[in-house]
């Protein structure tokens, strides 16, 4: 089961909610249980984060790779992919925080 807090919005799991909100300091009686339609958008919303979140590191990591590509210096063509794949997957990073921040607003953090 799935709670979400009134006041501030914060999604606590579990049979019951929380004697205090672990965010603003509500109390129980200020939780409202999510149906069961909701609570599974909640989560579907926390894995599509998890995965999002799992690009951005991975797309930091061949940045950086990239970046000892072109440090290495052993081919000029090899240097140049390096400094477009730099660019390409900063771009992409940014989109995907983009994205991240307008779930967010949206409330689809969970």
């Amino acid at each position: 089961m799935k709670w979400r807090c009134t006041v501030c919005g914060y999604i606590h799991d579990g049979n019951t909610p929380p004697a205090v909100c672990p965010k603003c300091g509500a109390p129980a009686e200020k939780y409202e249980k999510l149906d069961e339609e909701r609570a599974k958008l909640i989560d579907r919303s926390r894995y599509t984060n998890l995965l999002e979140v799992t690009l951005i590191e991975l797309l930091d990591k061949v940045r950086d790779i990239a970046v000892r590509i072109e440090q290495d210096a052993l081919d000029p063509k090899c240097v140049a992919l390096a400094k477009k794949v730099q660019v390409a997957a900063w771009e992409l990073g940014q989109n995907v925080k983009a994205e991240l921040e307008g779930h967010m607003q949206k409330g689809k953090w969970g």
